[in-house]
């Protein structure tokens, strides 16, 4: 048939992208769990295209293993240092949609790599309409951990930085790709 009728089901476009990058040097230990069960949990959602990343001074891209939580938390291997700047670099050739993309950087931000280029970077994104959203690493007992100077650049850089707790995460989520003004107060 040249034209088909009726009334087919029409497949929805994807409403966000949502790229979870996760720092995994040994001082992340319990927020790696945290995040690794969060982008399992985002890749079954229809409308949202998941990636998850994981990074200490190399990266890792957990997404084929997204469906399995347990391969995912097997994927992760705690130690080593940090390049945020590289893990960022290599989020931004993943964006297709810049407008429609939510990063998610889950750190404490003591960057091993270079600062200037994690500033550069977090900068490049936020300008080109990415919303950038920075998830503190937290202790046991719920306390923000961080390098405060890199979590006040990267306020100035248009990020998103807070600390937010596992319950809190959906709801942090949600609101993020609607926040219009990312001068969030550091923790």
């Amino acid at each position: 048939p040249e034209r088909i009728v009726g009334f087919g089901r029409r497949r929805q476009s994807l409403a966000k992208d949502v790229i979870v990058v996760i720092d995994q040097s040994g001082s992340m230990a319990d927020s790696v769990v945290y995040a690794s069960l969060f982008g399992s949990v985002l890749a079954q959602l229809p409308a949202l295209r998941t990636r998850v990343i994981a990074f200490d001074t190399s990266v890792t891209d957990l997404t084929p293993v997204l469906h399995d939580p347990v391969d995912v938390l097997f994927g992760v291997q705690l130690g080593g240092g940090t390049d945020i700047a590289q893990a960022v670099g290599y989020c931004r050739q993943m964006i297709t949609r810049p407008a429609d993309t939510v990063l998610v950087l889950i750190s404490d931000l003591f960057e091993g790599g270079n600062p200037d280029l994690l500033r550069a970077r977090v900068l490049d994104l936020t300008r080109s309409g990415v919303t950038v959203l920075c998830l503190l690493a937290l202790r046991d007992e719920g306390a923000p951990v961080h390098d405060r100077a890199m979590a006040a650049d990267l306020v100035d850089a248009g990020a998103t930085v807070m600390a937010c707790t596992p319950e809190r995460f959906p709801e942090v989520l949600a609101q993020a790709p609607a926040v219009e003004d990312h001068q969030f107060k550091v923790p």
